[in-house]
């Protein structure tokens, strides 16, 4: 049986019950030029035998848009669940990433994404998945990791990543429906990243800030863990701003009231703008402010002007975009998303023209805290790095990564390195939470 799902004639053909029995795709040709190769067999899920299921066919689609917003939301929605909605894995953002030409060939991220379908057709499964030609954008560094290889005159790129690109945001990788044999269905997608890792012939697969209870699972498939950090505010059923603050130390309090002050002082007006209230305007400004931050600090501006407007359009109130501005004019803003139970901060930038004291703070921290406790959400999550998030209340939290290394060698040596890592970051977690900036019987 063969079965035709990609524009390239990529596809997967499963017999048997939960049992992949071969897989085929196009000519062979070289992975730099279009990641094809030829047939693959062998691949095998749980048997267990379930009568109303005789067929699970996996392809490797080249585009998002080869699925139906529909179909891949409900594998993202029953994954992780309506309350944990995660805006970052909907299809509207990653199909927004690629429409615009963020997160494609030429910019060294091919999709790859791979769809699971029963005997009649219906998606059962989803794992957005990248052809990387290098480790931009990701925010689990493993820069050092392909220097080790070219030492040694192995080639590291191209690898193959499972994440939302330029998004440092926990949420499931490997999207199931919510059915009877879903952890079998799991089980395949992993079977099938693994094996498409051996044929595209690249050195690894990472699959990158997944869900604790992936990075548990993915361990027992071979795959190495890794931990790093993040910070996080948590929502202690809050009614105000006021409430927040009295559970911190006194000098914490004094400062942040401090701060807040400096905005209104310098004449600067706050708001938080939602959906359609983001105009055509906002979004040019705001790219602007992007570029701006990107120039000076990240030195790679990763997204164009065309996914602010696409993103935007597509994800309606699920945007939250806090601006500043002097008189009429806009001079800051920070891009969130809202989820299910958590506020997603993403992007800051400003005008490049002026220097705006405790601006940032008030933008990314202070109205973001103060949108999640008038939303009746549990968390915010403000991104990667920042230690001068804590004494703001945002604290430590672990984040997750899974390694699956091919060369035997190389994945003895990082598994090494891994283990003393995580030594190192759980006791560097430890302190910061011992000398954090809230009262001792706030947990």
């Amino acid at each position: 049986m063969l079965r035709k799902s990609s524009s390239d004639g990529r596809v997967y053909s499963v017999s048997s019950t939960f049992r992949i029995s071969s897989l085929f795709w196009g000519p062979r040709k070289s992975v730099e030029e279009d990641g094809s190769y030829t047939s693959l067999s062998g691949l095998e899920g749980d048997s267990t035998a379930i009568d109303e299921v005789k067929k699970i066919s996996v392809s490797v689609i080249s585009s998002i848009s080869e699925v139906s917003s529909t179909d891949w939301d409900a594998c993202s929605l029953d994954a992780a669940g309506l309350e944990n909605f995660n805006p970052f894995l909907s299809h509207s953002f990653l199909s927004s990433l690629e429409d615009s030409g963020s997160a494609v060939k030429e910019t060294g991220w091919t999709p790859q994404h791979i769809i699971a379908k029963d005997d009649s057709d219906n998606i059962l499964g989803v794992v957005p998945l990248y052809l990387k030609s290098h480790s931009y954008g990701e925010y689990v560094f493993d820069h050092s990791w392909a220097d080790a290889y070219y030492s040694y005159g192995a080639r590291y790129y191209p690898k193959l990543q499972s994440c939302v690109p330029f998004t440092p945001v926990t949420g499931q990788r490997i999207l199931v429906r919510n059915i009877v044999y879903q952890d079998q269905v799991f089980d395949i997608l992993v079977s099938a990243l693994k094996d498409l890792t051996i044929k595209f012939q690249v050195s690894s697969l990472h699959i990158t800030f997944p869900s604790e209870r992936e990075w548990c699972r993915l361990e027992e498939k071979g795959f190495l863990q890794r931990i790093g950090m993040q910070y996080h505010w948590k929502n202690r059923n809050y009614k105000t701003f006021d409430d927040f603050l009295m559970d911190m130390k006194q000098s914490k309090r004094k400062n942040i009231r401090q701060e807040r002050k400096k905005i209104s002082a310098q004449n600067l007006t706050m708001k938080r703008l939602r959906g359609y209230e983001i105009t055509d305007r906002h979004w040019d400004t705001f790219y602007k402010f992007y570029r701006n931050t990107t120039d000076h600090k990240w030195g790679t501006p990763y997204l164009t002007r065309d996914f602010f407007h696409i993103m935007g359009s597509k994800m309606g109130d699920n945007v939250l975009l806090v601006i500043a501005e002097e008189g009429d004019e806009m001079v800051a803003g920070a891009l969130n998303l809202i989820g299910g139970d958590a506020l997603f901060g993403r992007l800051w930038g400003c005008h490049p023209r002026a220097y705006y004291p405790n601006l940032h703070f008030e933008a990314c921290y202070y109205q973001a805290v103060e949108a999640a406790i008038e939303l009746n959400l549990n968390k915010v999550e403000a991104g990667a790095q920042g230690e001068h998030k804590i004494q703001r209340g945002y604290m430590p939290v672990t984040t997750y990564s899974c390694h699956y290394i091919l060369d035997e060698e190389f994945r003895k040596v990082i598994g090494d390195f891994l283990v003393r890592e995580a030594a190192q970051l759980n006791r560097v977690m430890q302190l910061l939470h011992d000398s954090g900036p809230f009262k001792e019987n706030i947990q």
